[in-house]
């Protein structure tokens, strides 16, 4: 029999969560800088999911824990251990990473496990695994992939506590070389020769701009729009395709494109267009004047005739679309300068397309429409068409000179594996340079910089486009990409047993020996393998000599991946029938021989497109779940992640998803016995009330705790073969759910019995009416039948009852003259409605002073785990009521309650007589 390990019990996960959250603002030094992937998990979270799946659950262990207060302080302990691990700021302590491989140890019988994720993309879940001192496989199909896990967990293997190369980067700078901080420095220097070699060959292509006044300053960018010929033959002008004129929207300092129509003999059309900069808010953009093209289609600034977007597609495909210069953004004193075109800049930018570029092309559009490359349709078939004839140059010019650093860092004395590591990198400082210069990047006005290609998991058309200079010092610079990269790198383990990166179909591959947990595609969210190849082109460029196996393939393999993309598949059905037959292949192969010590983990993706017409469920959550208990597997624990730093309530009463939930799966036994319905009802009767209470003692906030509780119910659900309706059908897993869901209702109305008489009858009436107003007759048979009244409670500040209407006080009126000390009757009510009211206006410690006071009190009243519990009830009522306001307020009372119940430890204890209140046992 496997032990219960901590994930499938209880997680701190409203810790987990917020640190997820702010995870998302941290940009330099974060391993996700490295290179561009999508849909990364947050590194905490992973971190955290990875320990408590390894780390056993204290019940599992009743010779060191024998009763439930024993276990439930153990629990938390190794909570707490869990938030300062989901911390970012302790990515680098490597006292708490020992003291977390230590209990790794403990729980592996002084063994630590080898783990594997294999749908390994951005890297996020080896690199986790490899910090906590494992040793971690993360295997792709998909080179890119590959690559970035080589580069997190294997490169580094061997390079740690080195001194750089680079002639002049000495040992005098820093007496001593830690982590990675030696390769990152030489990262730096190799990166700056090949800025100056680079610039030797390409300068005459990026002049510096001269303002009016003669000044002569750096460009930081040139704004580009592209150009169609008017379809009006008595027009025929080049006609520019702008989304905005904005360059700077700040009040008293406005900037914009002005745009005007000139006498051109020398063109076709005899006239042309000439843009200036406009300054003031006098002649704005309006938003009916703002751009000449949208959703709609565009329009021509000369004669106003409208152009339909079918045109401009149609002059696309046959080559004649063109982009005219309309700004230069130069850097000025701390601020943008902008400037008009000039012909000097214009000339400079006009460069045939160089030699020896990748010339592979992008899938067709018409065929998949699931990648969003919609530029497809406007005449872009090659990648290389995604940029400039100048950006070509930089981007060909620096793939070359990563061939060359490779012979400089060997000529300088580094092995060639050195070599292969310092070219690596700087062939990935050249993808960011891609990402941030080619002709999708567009104007952030709010910062007044660029958005990368990928601001969004697509490669859309964008008419105004930007053009940074990728030799001044900013955003898009190369000297800027190296300076990411290196920041990545110094950013990583500083300890760490060697890593491993492979190419390997997760349906094929071998899981012998390893503990599971990865992230896999699902269905056709993302189109990794299409969108990769953006990156890959390029990489193959710099890297195909130093990873020839890696790089064999011209474009990124794709009949393999495990997406359901229906051009690859023979439509829809075809693509949903090789997804869900190659998952179960997966998940199957997987059972034969992973580890059987450990839960498998598995992040689902959830998208809100998921959901059916009702909103009720997601029709690929179900499909999931099905596939992996058909595949033989028991779940045994959901978690809701959120990465996101608002409180966006969703109806918990209809499984609504957080935006990942991570699954623990087990293998279910051969021979695991049938059960009908009226069995998997009494087992969950039996069995959620328990595990529902852990839940609540974790640190998990009540939006959370409907999505959570499906795990144990799953549970009950996964571990039979099959559960059977009345009429001997299998049962469905919607089915399942919602049994589940009627039992967690049940569980939930049932702790009701566990409350004092006025918060037996508070929690009736606001189930009822909320804060809103009933009738006094219904209010007083309501009251009786709980052995209270109205009047009573209407003395206690309770509630209202006037002119025979009742109505329950919210927090935000309660008085402020309140003393829970010297009130002759309190409740848990009254705790947790004053407690909000404190918490709302006044913060935590205040908040915390209260609860001390509160549980002093010689008659007992208040409970802590009581007044939690109260929250997490009221949470649900109010959720699936519709009232979000109130659910705001409880589920924030829950989710500070650590806070609280830290300050109340740490505030002064009031002059009176207390009885003694153990603080630690109601710290959940």
């Amino acid at each position: 029999m496997h032990k219960r390990k901590l994930i499938e019990v209880a997680l701190p996960l409203e810790a987990i969560n917020r640190e997820s959250a702010r995870e998302k603002s941290i940009k330099h030094g974060h391993p996700s800088t490295l290179h561009l992937w999508w849909a990364r998990r947050p590194h905490t979270a992973a971190r955290a999911v990875i320990f408590a799946q390894l780390v056993d659950d204290p019940s599992s262990r009743p010779d060191e824990f024998p009763t439930e207060e024993l276990q439930r302080l153990e629990r938390d302990r190794l909570h707490q251990l869990i938030e300062r691990l989901a911390n970012w700021d302790n990515s680098s302590n490597q006292r708490l990473l020992a003291e977390a491989c230590e209990e790794i140890r403990k729980s592996s019988s002084g063994d630590l496990p080898a783990l594997l994720d294999p749908f390994a993309g951005g890297g996020t879940i080896p690199l986790e695994a490899q910090r906590l001192g494992l040793e971690a496989t993360g295997s792709d199909l998909n080179p890119v992939a590959v690559l970035i896990n080589k580069a997190l967990i294997d490169l580094p293997s061997g390079l740690r506590g080195r001194a750089p190369l680079f002639p002049g980067v000495t040992e005098a700078e820093i007496p001593t070389w830690q982590g990675l901080e030696g390769l990152a420095a030489d990262v730096r220097a190799y990166g700056e020769w090949m800025r100056d070699r680079a610039a030797e060959r390409l300068s005459h292509m990026f002049p510096a701009a001269t303002t009016p006044d003669g000044r002569r300053l750096k460009v930081v960018a040139w704004m580009w729009a592209r150009t169609v010929a008017c379809p009006n033959p008595a027009c025929a002008i080049e006609m520019p395709l702008v989304r905005s004129w904005w360059l700077r929207n700040k009040k008293g300092s406005e900037r914009y494109v002005v745009p005007r129509v000139v006498k051109a003999p020398e063109h076709p059309s005899g006239q042309r267009v000439e843009f200036s900069i406009g300054e003031g808010a006098g002649g704005a953009p309006t938003p009916a004047t703002d751009g000449t093209v949208g959703r709609s289609g565009a329009f021509c600034i000369a004669c106003k005739a409208s152009v339909d977007l079918k045109y401009v597609r149609a002059e696309g495909q046959v080559g004649r679309l063109s982009h005219q210069l309309m700004a230069i953004v130069a850097e000025g004193n701390r601020q943008r300068v902008y400037l008009a075109p000039t012909a000097s800049h214009v000339a400079a930018a006009d460069v045939p397309e160089p030699p020896d570029i990748p010339v592979q092309t992008m899938p067709d559009h018409s065929v998949s429409p699931s990648t969003h490359q919609t530029i497809r349709i406007y005449g872009f078939d090659r990648w290389t068409d995604l940029f400039t004839h100048r950006q070509l140059w930089v981007l060909a010019t620096f793939s070359d000179l990563v061939k060359d650093v490779h012979e400089r860092v060997v000529s300088d004395g580094g092995s060639r594996e050195y070599a292969d590591a310092v070219a690596t990198y700087l062939a990935m400082a050249l993808s960011k340079v891609a990402d941030r210069g080619s002709t999708i990047v567009t104007w952030f006005l709010g910062r007044e910089s660029t958005r990368n290609t990928f601001a969004r998991q697509a490669l859309p058309m964008t008419w105004d486009f930007v053009e940074p200079n990728q030799f001044a010092d900013g955003t898009g610079s190369w000297r800027g990409a190296v300076s990411w990269t290196a920041e990545a790198l110094a950013g990583l383990p500083t300890e760490g047993v060697a890593g491993h990166a492979e190419t390997a179909d997760a349906s094929a591959r071998s899981y012998a020996n390893f503990v599971i947990s990865t992230d896999p595609p699902y269905y056709d969210n993302i189109g990794y393998s299409d969108l990769s190849d953006f990156f890959y082109v390029w990489l193959r460029r710099s890297l195909r000599d130093i990873h020839p196996a890696l790089m064999s393939t011209m474009l990124v393999p794709k009949a393999d991946e495990l997406v359901a993309n229906p051009y690859r598949h023979g439509g829809r059905e075809g693509a949903r029938g090789f997804f869900e037959d190659g998952f179960r292949d997966v998940f199957a192969r997987a059972r034969e021989s992973a580890s059987r010590e450990y839960p498998m983990t598995v992040w689902y993706a959830f998208k809100q497109s998921d959901s059916d017409e009702s909103g009720e469920a997601s029709t690929g959550w179900e499909t999931l779940l099905e596939g992996m208990i058909r595949s033989g597997w028991e779940i045994t624990s959901t978690w809701p992640s959120r990465s996101e730093l608002s409180n966006r309530m969703i109806a918990s009463g209809k499984n609504a998803l957080a935006s990942s939930i991570v699954l623990s799966l087990r293998p279910r036994g051969e021979a695991a016995p049938t059960t009908d319905r009226r069995g998997f009802i009494a087992a969950l009767e039996g069995e959620l009330p328990d595990a529902l209470r852990k839940l609540q003692q974790g640190r998990i906030a009540p939006v959370d705790l409907p999505q959570a509780a499906i795990g144990p119910g799953m549970a009950v659900f996964s571990r039979y073969s099959a559960v059977l309706e009345p009429h001997g059908k299998r049962m469905t897993v919607r089915a399942a759910l919602a049994r589940i869901n009627e039992i967690l209702d049940q569980v939930l109305n049932e702790q009701e019995g566990d409350f004092d008489t006025t918060s037996r009858f508070a929690i009736a009436w606001y189930r009822q009416y909320g804060y809103g107003v009933g009738k006094f007759g219904d209010a007083d048979s309501l009251a009786r039948a709980r052995n209270t009244s109205v009047d009573t409670m209407d003395r206690e500040e309770v509630l209202t009852s006037r002119a025979g209407n009742v109505q329950l006080i919210k927090p935000a009126d309660l008085s402020w003259d309140y003393s829970v000390l010297k009130d002759t009757h309190t409740s848990n009510w009254e705790a947790l409605h004053h407690l909000i009211k404190v918490l709302e206006r006044d913060g935590i410690a205040p908040a915390g002073q209260f609860l001390k006071t509160a549980l002093t009190r010689p008659d007992n009243a208040v409970d802590a785990d009581l007044v939690k519990e109260l929250a997490h009830l009221l949470f649900r009522i109010a959720e699936g009521n519709g009232w979000t306001k109130d659910a705001l307020s409880f589920n924030n009372l829950v989710t500070s309650w650590p806070e609280i119940l830290d300050a109340a430890r740490s505030v002064k204890k009031p002059a009176v007589a207390q009885a003694a209140f153990d603080f630690d046992r109601g710290d959940d």
